[in-house]
């Protein structure tokens, strides 16, 4: 076999190879809302090698669940610096519009930072991600209507630690509401979404 064919063999090879690794991230990542409240904290933990806490157990939420991934790619791990543009960050929730009423957010971290959840009310009109940055690298959050931040538990805390989840339970009326992460730089860096009660 000539060196020409061994070599493009090789590259074929490596290719379906990551094609396969990151197919595997992308269904855990987004098969982490599809899985259940309590079992996407220990997907993830099976694929970074984290253990699984008890204290990550979601209870039986009333109302709408909307289960919203919080996460990150890069960091010190890659050269980057957490909240200061080094890293990709996203924000996803498992729908995009729920019925007026009670609504209760599962917000799982599968990320290697913390994280959190914060529901903003959005004006019509309004672009999603178009909220100004203060000096500490956060959007203003006093229209907060609740936050999810408590490591294991529900409302604020000091931030989701990576593989656990927070929870909070509202009453929204119809409108459209903003879903960020608040912590420094991490809302410039793309941790926002929109999620429309109707």
């Amino acid at each position: 076999m000539s060196a020409p064919v061994r070599r493009g063999r090789l590259i074929a090879a490596l290719v379906g190879a990551v094609t396969l690794l990151l197919g595997s991230v992308v269904a855990v990542v987004a098969g982490s809302g599809a899985l259940g409240d309590s079992a996407a904290p220990s997907a993830y933990a099976m694929v970074r090698g984290l253990t699984s806490d008890s204290s990550t157990r979601v209870p039986e939420l009333p109302g709408t669940v909307v289960n919203v991934s919080l996460g990150n790619m890069g960091g010190a791990m890659m050269g980057g610096r957490s909240g200061m543009g080094g890293e990709a960050m996203f924000l996803s929730v498992d729908r995009s519009a729920v019925p007026a009423g009670t609504v209760s957010f599962v917000a799982t971290n599968i990320g290697s930072i913390d994280h959190e959840l914060v529901v903003l009310p959005l004006a019509d009109g309004v672009a999603p991600g178009s909220r100004s940055i203060g000096p500490d690298n956060k959007v203003d959050e006093t229209a907060s209507l609740g936050e999810a931040s408590n490591s294991g538990g529900a409302g604020a805390g000091e931030g989701i630690t990576p593989g656990a989840s927070g929870w909070v339970r509202l009453t929204l009326a119809p409108g459209r509401y903003e879903l960020v992460c608040n912590i420094a730089g991490h809302y410039a860096d793309g941790m926002y979404t929109v999620l429309t009660v109707g």
